[in-house]
């Protein structure tokens, strides 16, 4: 190279697979530096300059390489090498290291192990040239690929199976069933390692298959899925277009042969036969019969239909959807004298039929059923099944209605009772003859009462009660006319007292509870007692209603306010019958336009309203009214409560509680007994008695003296209790004479105790009794808990002993 050159160009020696004899040189330039170009090209600058070359960008190495030694993937090379060793090679990137070694010295590459281009297609590295003293870089570094040559190592391999198709049965020569792709690893720009033909291991005597696109086909036209409904077919995939050499992978192919309607349906028998018993109702099942057909799903779908005119008379056929059964029930009642046995012919078809095949013949196919009819006990029969009867309402008791009749259908024909279901009949209002069946009144019949009757009557076997028929029989009454008509209302009518002759004053209508076939008809006059009366007037009007007209100028309440017109109402008949009604009349009181204003002491038409002013002077005095209700209520109860705060002697306000704790029985300061001692000063019996008040002196020896403090709980036996008695008995006496209180106030709650306490109190409150009256040694004997309190009142009584000693 000439001095004075920018930089280094690097050289790559490219070693092709052996097996190719390929190889390739191939320079780049690093990036930023002089243009590039190829060694050797004339493109040489004057004066002795060349421009940079020796451009790579691909390495080639085998796959699969066996060999023990490294294999040698190619060099690189700067020409401004002199071959002293000063340039140091390296490389960077992908393997580099591991899988790439390089030479420092010479340049070159060697693939340290064995490489699969199935798994990495090729390598990215980068290469630099330093120089081995400085480390200082010579030239860019520049980028190279090591490319991983093919080899054919992979086989073809099916990876969407298992593969299953489906092909109708019958179908033509070359029917496509489904295509199978197999997929090759190996490189398919290179060579012939992935190209893949496609053949037929099993199954070629059925089908075949598209060496290039995998297609499988039918090879024949017979397929009968009657015969075999499935095929396993293996194909094969092989590489190398199917050359000697090359690989391959098979896979199994399940073909599934699916139905058409190409066999009719069969009966399995040309007869059957089944009985049935002539009792047996419309509906009832005689037998099932069924049509076997080879087809499957909805190709056995079939209908069956009944053939011939007797059998379609007598019996119907219906399909069974789930078992596809012909079903044969009754049509028409059964009668084992009449006949015995029937003959059906049933046919089956097939309910889809695939116009394809209609050559192959008819798809339908007939058998004959024989049903015997079984004689059995039968009850009576009504002949003939008229159900409807008609009696005159004034038939007499024992009078005939009609006659029913039934006969045994049997051979034996046995004779027949009749009777009358009495739950239809609970009244017995008719009777029937039990061997004739003649119907008759029972009792006397009312049409207006009861116009329809709806018994039922039993026929049964004379020597076998349990055959019974039943017949519904409704009986008309027919009307006779025996009710006379009668005013529809009580009518009542009002008259003014300026009414003019002519005026109408009331329509008058009847009814009648008859209902003769021809319809009604009525005829009104003035009853004879009213014929003479020149008040008023009557029209008949010849449609079953009359008007009633004033006949006189005026009328006068003063003489006569009330008028009572009788009216005769005579029916068409026959017989004809009448009856007499009255109409009432009343004078009334009209205003100028014609209004009644009032009738006698009765307004049956109001025409004015209170004013506005009338309504609030009413309200007004509703309003005085309540007030005063109320004042006298309060006055009522301030007067009670007076009357209850006078009786200062009411025991009930007497009552002082205390809730205080003294000291024990010894401390008598602690509060005062004076104030509890007042409770019990009766100074009305002191009063009564002549006694002084509680100040005049000691007490004295009168026992009810001595009663001003708590009564005590154990008495002596000589006092008198008739003071309490006494005292009791006049506050009765005040309660029951003081009439102005309720009843309640007057109960009186007295609480006081006797003498022959049970129990001696242990009260510590002072009574008047003298220490001598008490006596405390039984509470020695009232055990450990109270013997400080025994030892207590023990003491006290020997200091009271030894002071009165």
């Amino acid at each position: 190279m000439a001095k004075g050159l920018q930089g280094f160009s690097w050289t790559m020696l490219l070693l092709l697979c052996a097996l190719q004899d390929l190889g390739a040189w191939a320079t780049r330039a690093a990036p930023g530096g002089p243009g590039l170009g190829q060694l050797g090209d004339p493109t040489l600058l004057a004066g002795g300059r060349v421009k940079r070359g020796w451009v790579w960008n691909q390495f080639f190495v085998v796959e699969e390489y066996t060999g023990t030694e490294p294999l040698y993937v190619g060099k690189i090379h700067s020409d401004s090498d002199e071959g002293d060793g000063s340039i140091k090679y390296t490389i960077s990137g992908e393997g580099a290291g591991t899988i790439f070694l390089i030479d420092e010295i010479t340049g070159d590459i060697h693939a340290t192990e064995r490489l699969d281009r199935e798994q990495k297609t090729f390598y990215t590295l980068r290469a630099q040239a330093r120089d081995r003293q400085t480390d200082r870089l010579l030239e860019p570094e520049s980028e190279f690929i090591i490319k991983v040559q093919d080899i054919n190592d992979s086989e073809p391999r099916f990876l969407e199976g298992p593969y299953i198709g489906s092909v109708a049965e019958l179908s033509p020569v070359g029917t496509s069933v489904m295509q199978v792709m197999a997929s090759d690893a190996d490189d398919p720009t290179y060579g012939s390692s992935a190209r893949v033909v496609y053949s037929v291991l099993e199954g070629e005597q059925h089908f075949t298959v598209d060496s290039k696109t995998g297609v499988i086909r039918t090879a024949v036209a017979d397929l009968d899925r009657e015969t075999q409904d499935r095929y396993e077919v293996v194909i094969r995939a092989t590489d190398m277009a199917g050359q000697l050499g090359g690989l391959s992978g098979s896979t199994t192919v399940t073909i599934v042969i699916t139905d058409v309607n190409d066999n009719p349906p069969r009966f399995p028998q040309k007869m059957y036969q089944f009985s049935v018993v002539e009792t047996a109702p419309v509906g009832t099942a005689v037998g099932r019969v069924k049509a076997e057909d080879s087809d499957v799903g909805e190709n056995t779908d079939m209908t069956y239909q009944v053939k011939d005119e007797e059998g379609l008379e007598m019996f119907r056929v219906t399909t069974d959807g789930n078992t596809q059964e012909a079903i044969i029930t009754v049509q028409k009642p059964l009668d084992y004298e009449s006949q015995r046995v029937h003959t059906v012919v049933v046919e089956a078809l097939n309910k889809f039929v695939d116009p394809r095949f209609v050559d192959l013949g008819t798809f339908r196919d007939q058998t004959i059923v024989r049903v015997s009819v079984l004689d059995v006990d039968e009850p009576p029969e009504f002949r003939p099944p008229s159900n409807l009867m008609e009696v005159q309402e004034d038939a007499h008791v024992g009078s005939v209605v009609g006659v029913v009749t039934a006969l045994d259908p049997d051979t034996a024909n046995h004779p027949v009772r009749y009777a009358i279901d009495r739950s239809t009949d609970a009244e017995r209002i008719f009777d029937i003859d039990a061997n004739t069946g003649a119907i008759v009144t029972g009792k006397v019949l009312d049409r207006e009462t009861a116009g329809w009757h709806n018994i039922t009557v039993l026929a049964m076997e004379a020597d076998n009660h349990s055959q019974v028929s039943r017949a519904s029989l409704r009986i008309r009454i027919l009307d006779v006319n025996d009710n006379p008509p009668e005013l529809a209302t009580p009518y009542e009518a009002a008259v003014c007292e300026d009414a003019k002759p002519g005026q109408l004053i009331q329509t008058i209508s009847v009814v009648d509870r008859d209902e003769p076939q021809s319809g009604h008809r009525f005829y009104f006059t003035l009853a004879p007692e009213a014929t003479s009366s020149h008040h008023f007037s009557l029209l008949d009007i010849q449609d079953n209603t009359a008007a009633v007209h004033t006949q006189r100028v005026g009328f006068n309440r003063q003489e006569q306010d009330v008028y009572l017109l009788p009216i005769l109402v005579v029916d068409s008949g026959p017989p004809a019958l009448s009856s007499t009604g009255t109409l009432t009349i009343r004078v009334c009181g009209c205003d100028s336009s014609g209004a009644i204003q009032s009738c006698n002491s009765t307004a049956y038409v109001v025409s004015a309203t209170l004013s506005p002013g009338a309504l609030i002077a009413l309200l007004v005095c509703v309003l005085i009214l309540v007030v005063l209700v109320l004042l006298i209520l309060t006055l009522k109860r301030h007067h009670k409560s007076h009357l209850t705060s006078e009786d200062d002697e009411d025991m009930r306000d007497n009552v002082i509680k205390y809730n205080d704790e003294g000291g024990g029985e010894q401390d008598t300061e602690a509060y005062d007994m004076s104030a509890l001692r007042s409770l019990y000063d009766f100074s009305e019996i002191k009063g009564g008695d002549g006694g002084g008040g509680p100040g005049e002196g000691p007490p004295s020896g009168n026992p009810a003296s001595q009663l001003h403090a708590l009564p005590q709980w154990v008495q002596s036996p000589d006092l008198d209790f008739s003071v309490f008695r006494d005292y009791i008995c006049r506050k009765v006496a005040q309660a029951d004479e003081d009439l102005s209180v309720p009843p309640y106030d007057s109960f009186q709650t007295y609480a006081f105790e006797g003498s022959d306490s049970p129990v001696p109190s242990l009260s510590s409150i002072n009574t008047w009794s003298s220490g001598s009256e008490q006596d405390f040694s039984y509470l020695g004997g009232w055990g450990p808990r109270f013997r400080q309190l025994a030892a207590l009142y023990a003491g006290r009584r020997g200091e009271q002993d030894s002071e009165e000693s």
